[in-house]
């Protein structure tokens, strides 16, 4: 699914509820055609009320590459992917090349590293390092990612890759608000969630047999 902001429209086919833009019934638009918030009338920003920092918006545009986050009461993230990349279908950012890949926390470039995503869950994860500080988002279930900062475990992501995130901070956990926002952004650019190794070898045999 394509999200837009301002800056960069594109074109949405869905709305949140899986109707088409032109038949959900919802008027809200401005005399020019607009919606009321100044986007354009099939602009889908989608944002969901987290636990801890109120409305968080996340915006991914998987034909041209790109992740944005933003919100009120945390610093923007943008995950940005190079023209001349590469594209696989089921990465939601296009792939995970870390050499066709920027992001930045509130202006500012970090580094962004991907692993190459093979057999194991964690060969699915994602590191980013900004300043001294170390995050990582990997698959502990079929469907689900944590985020590490430091190593200490700050809440759990799921998203099918279609941009829309759900997060769950565990309870006691110190989350500032770029914590919030880097979890966020990973997990719309590169989804959550992991088949274990039992389950991937048990398909792959079974692809072999005959019939």
């Amino acid at each position: 699914m394509t999200h837009v902001t301002d800056s960069r429209p594109v074109t949405l086919d869905k709305d949140v509820d899986g109707k088409n833009a032109d038949d959900n019934g919802l008027d809200g638009k401005d005399a020019d055609g607009t919606g009321a918030d100044g986007l354009d009338e099939e602009a889908l920003t989608g944002p969901v009320r987290d636990d801890l920092f109120g409305d968080i918006t996340v915006l991914l545009n998987d034909e041209e590459g790109w992740v944005e986050v933003l919100g009120d009461a945390i610093p923007p993230v943008a995950v940005d992917r190079a023209p001349e990349a590469e594209t696989e279908d089921h990465v939601p950012i296009g792939t995970r090349d870390p050499a066709r890949l920027t992001m930045t926390v509130d202006g500012e470039p970090v580094a962004l590293v991907p692993s190459k995503g093979k057999l194991s869950r964690r060969s699915y994860a994602v590191d980013v390092t900004r300043g001294g500080t170390v995050y990582r988002l990997v698959p502990d279930s079929i469907a689900g990612s944590r985020l590490l900062k430091d190593g200490q475990h700050l809440g759990d992501f799921s998203s099918d890759g279609d941009g829309r995130v759900l997060a769950e901070w565990k309870e006691g956990a110190d989350v500032a608000p770029a914590d919030a926002s880097v979890g966020y952004a990973l997990a719309a650019a590169f989804g959550t969630g992991g088949q274990p190794m039992w389950m991937v070898a048990i398909e792959a045999a079974a692809e072999l047999l005959p019939g």
